[in-house]
């Protein structure tokens, strides 16, 4: 990011005011030189490392057809945890034995469409699920590749909405009262399923390498199970997590911190109890389409009410970033066309900027939680300013929603200079497209 000289700031290369006329806002804008550089940083600590490590990008984060081409061109596999997100993935022309399903509730439908396009694995989350897919398998005559998600009672220190890895939670076998032992003594009724390693995700928003550590001294207890009862174990999968910056309270960790603990650990572990060292498999998706992403948004209405707080609305929201609403998340903003009115301005530093007025940002959903940032830096804004949120590339268009019938977002992705549509904006047709009038 850059700041011109008429006070714009640039993406990219290309001036966001220019990008929120062209393409309108809300606008999500991907700076893609940033994002292939966080993948090839990642891919360069796990090439440093003594342990063999594989990685695959968490497409939840944010998924559509030239994302998934993206990341498969810089080296990655793809994680998928929904048919809808298998289609994108194979629509983006992603060899099938590349992609990994996710999911605690896979469908029967989804079941087979996985084991019909011959992915590279399915993570299997319980009990029911091993059933069906076994059942799934032998109707199609074929043999899959598995890992068995299992819940090792280690809590990150992150929301609780996203924290994934503690014993009560909806996914995984759990560790601690043998249910995941279970799971691999059952594993011998399936023979169509091969279970290849065991799987693991702590959270999300994690900044310090401890958790993944502490997971891995649990589960490398229960990989060597596995080999005593002759499972073919090769994998263990530690999930992702990895946290990104949001606002200065947030401290992300380099990726070669998270690889020499995980290297360490793992080879003590293993040492320790006498097994061969399993190949690694990591899932990273927010701390690669996060910090890239920014949206655009236009200025709309204010209100100040003495003594009590300034408002200002934009032209989104809750419907392209609910992450406010459900974690308490956020963020740092500016307004983009007036980048030169020093006010708290994250990405100019002038050694003792005056602090500006607060104001909070509120989307135009008819919801009084509809509010994308709390008391927010900004030099008093006027309607027609642009407001660029930073950090909103992981998760934001991933759950965005039709809620009062408004539109999702286009997305543009930007480089040197060029800017690229690669999800064009909903219109109200769009809207009611599926619909079937009453009469």
């Amino acid at each position: 990011m850059r700041v011109k000289d008429n006070g714009h700031l640039t993406i990219g290369g290309c001036d966001t005011v220019d990008l929120a006329a062209q393409f309108g806002t809300p606008l999500f804008v991907y700076d893609v030189e940033w994002l292939r550089g966080r993948i090839r940083e990642i891919l360069a600590a796990t090439r440093k490392s003594k342990v063999r490590v594989k990685v695959s990008y968490a497409s939840k984060a944010f998924c559509t057809t030239a994302i998934c081409q993206l990341v498969h061109d810089e080296g990655l596999s793809l994680d998928v945890v929904s048919g809808g997100e298998l289609y994108t993935a194979l629509q983006a022309g992603i060899p099938p034995a590349e992609i990994h399903m996710h999911g605690n509730n896979k469908s029967w439908a989804e079941l087979e469409f996985a084991v019909s396009s011959g992915i590279g694995l399915v993570i299997v989350d319980n009990f029911v699920e091993l059933g069906m897919l076994s059942d799934v398998a032998e109707r199609m005559d074929r043999h899959v590749d598995v890992l068995l998600r299992i819940a090792p009672g280690v809590e990150a220190h992150t929301h609780e909405f996203i924290s994934t890895g503690q014993q009560d939670s909806k996914f995984g076998f759990d560790l601690e009262s043998g249910q995941a032992k279970h799971a691999l003594e059952q594993l011998s009724q399936y023979p169509r399923l091969k279970c290849v390693g065991l799987h693991s995700h702590i959270g999300s928003q994690i900044f310090e390498p401890q958790g993944f550590t502490a997971a891995i001294e649990r589960m490398v207890g229960l990989y060597k199970t596995g080999l005593q009862l002759r499972l073919p174990f090769q994998i263990l999968n530690l999930g992702g997590g990895f946290g990104i910056r949001y606002t200065d309270e947030d401290k992300p960790l380099s990726f070669d911190v998270y690889m020499d603990a995980i290297e360490s650990t793992l080879t003590s572990a293993c040492k320790e109890l006498g097994i061969n060292i399993p190949q690694i498999w990591l899932e990273p998706g927010r701390v690669i389409v996060g910090p890239p992403g920014t949206t655009l948004y236009t200025v709309g209405t204010k209100k100040s009410i003495p003594g009590v707080r300034n408002y200002v609305s934009v032209d989104g929201g809750m419907t392209d970033n609910p992450r406010l609403a459900l974690y308490g998340a956020k963020y740092d903003a500016v307004l983009a066309n007036r980048m030169d009115e020093v006010w708290d301005n994250p990405l100019i530093d002038e050694g003792g900027s005056r602090p500006g007025e607060r104001w909070s940002v509120a989307g135009k959903c008819c919801e009084t939680g509809d509010m994308l940032i709390w008391d927010a830096a900004l030099p008093h804004p006027n309607p027609g300013d642009i407001l660029a949120v930073f950090s909103t590339g992981a998760y934001n268009y991933s759950m965005a929603s039709h809620y009062n019938r408004n539109p999702k977002p286009a997305v543009v992705f930007v480089e040197n200079g060029e800017a690229k549509v690669v999800v064009e904006r909903e219109t109200w047709a769009d809207l009611v497209r599926q619909d079937r009038p009453l009469r």
